[in-house]
């Protein structure tokens, strides 16, 4: 199958001027030469536009994935920047490792995973991604090699993670592993009528279980507004065979009509799958892949949305507004009929990431897929934008393709502190248009 050099919202359409595969950490081009700046690619799993460097080069670094060092003792692995979670999944599960933390799907690099200081459903306990690197090695474009850890070139490990990529090429990383006894997971899914009632079953989950998670149904309104499936789980503690996850057969062949997502079928699946489950709560042992992965199960599930493609749209609101924030704009999206049919919230805890630029803070985050609809879905994300910025929210720039340059610089008032260690033969679509001169901005 041939690669594609997109995001995987597939908006925007850009033309990269040459895509460079880096085969090996020893042999990597030089950098400076190429007189277009540069950006690392992976897997292309990145929702906006941080992974798309239009006029410029990309730098496949997803070659460079072989595994160099691990401590099964300790669990200190050692891969280069290329490997996914995926390949990392299948080595260590089966001698009791697993990720100390993993987003919504196991195919992106280790490389994009600490660019984007990703988080998942245990970030509550765990915090971000970047918590567990330990160190990795950066090529800069003037071919100064640096390692890179809280102890080492101290500034521009901070700045790498959660950077988006734009500090440099990470050849390898080590991370920390957390050690487990079973491939199963102990899973409660709850079914709840109203926001309010999320909230409830969030405070009374975080102590005791390690991921918590809820779809929420974004079409409903009235009494049941907010309503969904709360799901919590931990690591099975019985002693089960360490079986790691089978590679996903079903396929999705071709580009979907636009007709195909319609309000009118969001609102069927919404209805089916909040009515799926007749009981309030079901107790079972699921197997860590469908739990954290359910996506992975359809391979190019992204197609679903179209030529067009989608923009995910993902946010957080700090504790002392969210009910009020979450409950408005999830008001505004049923007005809309601008739905997203994978809604998903989240409360994140307190722990503080060492990433400079990263996106997880204390309060309640709600992530949207919304198939491009052009100057409709444009402007309803403009008014969430205002009410996320009112209540002191942020956006993802992870997940992001429109947000504007003044929004960007207002949510991240450190992105001045970042640009010192951007390398300066390295940009991105994302970060051009982030930070283009504003009247309240740069001059």
């Amino acid at each position: 199958m041939t690669k594609r050099y997109e995001s995987w919202g597939r908006f925007p359409k850009v033309k990269h001027t040459e895509v460079v595969p880096v085969f090996w950490r020893t042999q990597v081009p030089d950098l400076a030469g190429f007189g277009k700046p540069v950006l690392p690619f992976g897997m292309g799993r990145s929702y906006g536009d941080v992974c798309l460097n239009e006029g410029g080069v990309l730098l496949d670094a997803s070659y460079m994935s072989r595994c160099i060092d691990f401590d099964e003792e300790n669990g200190l692995l050692r891969c280069e920047a290329g490997a996914t979670l995926d390949e990392i999944l299948k080595l260590v599960v089966p001698k009791g490792w697993f990720l100390p933390v993993t987003p919504g799907t196991k195919y992106v690099t280790l490389g994009g995973a600490i660019a984007n200081d990703v988080h998942g459903k245990n970030h509550h306990k765990a915090g971000t991604f970047g918590r567990y690197v330990t160190r990795f090695e950066l090529l800069r474009s003037d071919g100064e090699r640096l390692i890179c850890s809280p102890e080492e070139n101290v500034d521009l490990f901070k700045a790498t993670i959660g950077g988006l990529g734009l500090t440099g090429l990470i050849l390898w990383a080590e991370i920390r592993l957390k050690p487990i006894k079973s491939a199963m997971i102990e899973v409660e899914k709850i079914k709840f009528g109203s926001l309010d009632e999320f909230f409830e079953i969030s405070a009374s989950s975080d102590e005791d279980y390690d991921y918590t998670v809820a779809w929420i149904d974004c079409l409903a309104t009235g009494e049941n507004l907010g309503r969904g499936i709360f799901m919590r789980g931990n690591h099975a503690d019985a002693p089960v065979e360490l079986k790691p996850h089978d590679d996903g057969r079903l396929i999705v062949p071709v580009d979907f009509p636009g007709f195909v997502l319609n309000p009118l079928t969001m609102k069927l699946f919404n209805l089916g799958y909040y009515g799926v489950q007749r009981k309030k709560i079901v107790k079972s042992l699921m197997h860590y892949d469908p739990f954290f992965y359910p996506l992975d199960s359809i391979r190019e599930w992204n197609r679903i949305y179209g030529k067009k493609g989608f923009l995910q749209y993902q946010f957080v609101i700090p504790t002392t507004e969210h009910r009020r924030t979450i409950k408005a704009i999830l008001e505004r999206i049923a007005r809309s009929g601008v739905a997203s049919f994978l809604a998903v919230l989240k409360e994140f805890g307190d722990i503080r990431s060492p990433g400079m630029l990263s996106f997880p803070r204390p309060g309640v985050t709600l992530s949207l897929d919304m198939p491009f609809r052009g100057g409709k879905t444009l402007l309803l994300l403009e008014e969430l934008d205002k009410m996320v910025m009112d209540a002191g929210g942020v956006l993802y720039p992870a997940k992001d393709a429109r947000m504007s340059a003044l929004d960007f610089q207002t949510f991240f008032p450190q992105w001045r502190e970042f640009a010192r260690f951007v390398d300066p033969h390295f940009s991105s679509n994302f970060w051009r248009r982030v930070t283009q001169p504003i009247k309240e901005g740069i001059e």
